[in-house]
């Protein structure tokens, strides 16, 4: 494999499949003998002469460009304005004590610039459209990488244009209009909007971002890797809990450990945890038995990780069996009251699909899997600010009263627990 000679430290693509390479430039998004999806490799002899923990420390760029070194963009104008990364890791004693857990940190990346984890994947996506010179990115999406696209865009010449389902929910359509993205809301589901997007950029020629297809999304996502082991003084956690849809966040985070241990920067890594929802569990489902994936009918509140074919799938179960994972499916009911735990535990506020990752480790808690003393961290991949109505079910509505003492008087009474000072 010939190296890059826009970006010295990557040797160009290397299908997950069926292992052939291919150069940076020129290359498509997927295998072109096998259909397999591709995955960018580095020099790690060169980057190991040059790349340290020290010189990353002493970075004064607390973003997700902090590790450039890693990353396959040439230039450092192409970068978008907004800076994703970087996001707190939170030691979660209170809700570690709740669910028997005494090492247990939370990754809230619910404080990314437009409240979501897929902000990583995007800002990486739009930096290799401006490399390209491209003016127009296409994605599919649920919401959540579609207005971290339109996010990452703003202030930039790239456009975006963006397939969303009808269902998706409000708060996520708002900021795709806010941020100036051109919205295509699709009477179907996720993977018809995703499949519409293909035909479309095969036929206008546009740059697709889509997950699971253009392999640099999954670049964008190993930083949090990255931060995780930065952030806790450059140790790997025994164990990672990542709520999992389509895959391409579960086989990023993998490849974020994987590449700082082959940088010489770890020496040992994770397991990995992926947690689905139960109607919506197909790369659980073929994991744990053993048999292919097959596509299912999704059904579920959360719908960032709301999918019948996940893209991402098969790169998905080879970090799942290289990191001896394990794979948890949780119910809606699972996931409403880790959305209501994790709150008021730890001040969190998580949507649905991120609350799943809670509701994950609290079964693996229980089943056994996940020990007392084990150093776990759960990555919290969203805002809860995103979906505002899988919020109320996880609460109920308020408390109505006419403006007077008379009512508030028969509340209180009611609620005798008020009454203390």
């Amino acid at each position: 494999m010939l190296k890059s000679s826009e970006i010295p430290q990557v040797l160009g693509f290397r299908c997950h499949s069926c292992k052939r390479q291919y150069p940076l430039k020129g290359s498509g998004y997927l295998c072109t003998h096998c259909d397999g999806n591709l995955s960018v490799a580095y020099d790690f002899k060169a980057l190991k002469k040059t790349l340290s923990r020290e010189k990353i420390s002493k970075n004064r760029d607390f973003s997700l460009w902090r590790y450039a070194d890693l990353l396959p963009i040439a230039r450092e104008r192409s970068r978008p304005p907004a800076k994703p990364g970087w996001t707190p890791l939170i030691k979660a004693e209170r809700l570690g004590r709740e669910v028997g857990l005494s090492d247990l940190y939370l990754k809230d990346d619910g404080r990314n610039p437009s409240a979501s984890f897929k902000d990583r994947a995007s800002a990486v996506v739009v930096a290799r459209a401006r490399d390209l010179g491209r003016k127009l990115i296409a994605g599919a999406s649920t919401g959540n990488a579609a207005s971290s696209l339109a996010c990452m865009s703003a202030g930039t010449e790239i456009t975006p244009i963006v397939f969303v389902p009808a269902t998706a929910p409000t708060a996520k359509i708002a900021q795709l209009l806010v941020y100036g993205a051109e919205v295509i809301s699709v009477r179907g589901n996720y993977d018809e909007a995703f499949d519409l997007c293909l035909d479309a950029c095969e036929e206008y020629g546009w740059y697709n971002r889509n997950t699971g297809f253009n392999p640099f999304t999954r670049e964008g996502k190993k930083t949090c890797s990255f931060e995780i082991v930065e952030q806790l003084g450059w140790s790997v956690p025994d164990f990672v809990v990542v709520p999992t849809g389509d895959g391409n966040i579960l086989s990023g985070i993998w490849k974020g450990f994987l590449d700082f241990k082959a940088a010489g920067l770890i020496d040992s890594l994770p397991r990995l945890i992926a947690v689905q929802a139960k109607g919506s569990a197909a790369i659980a489902r073929s994991y744990n038995s053993g048999k292919p994936i097959r596509p299912v009918q999704s059904k579920t509140l959360a719908d960032s990780i709301a999918v019948d074919k996940p893209r991402d799938g098969d790169m998905a179960r080879r970090a799942l069996r290289q990191s001896r994972g394990v794979a948890i499916t949780v119910s809606d009911d699972e996931i409403l009251e880790a959305m209501r735990l994790t709150a008021r535990t730890e001040g969190v506020f998580a949507e649905p699909a991120a609350a799943a990752a809670v509701a994950g480790l609290k079964r693996a808690t229980a089943e056994g899997i996940l020990r007392p003393r084990k150093r776990v961290v759960a990555i919290i991949t969203g805002n809860g600010l995103k979906d505002v109505a899988g919020a109320m079910r996880a609460t109920g509505k308020p408390r109505i009263i006419a403006p007077a003492m008379g009512p508030l008087r028969n509340l209180v009474k009611k609620n005798r627990s008020w009454m203390k000072p």
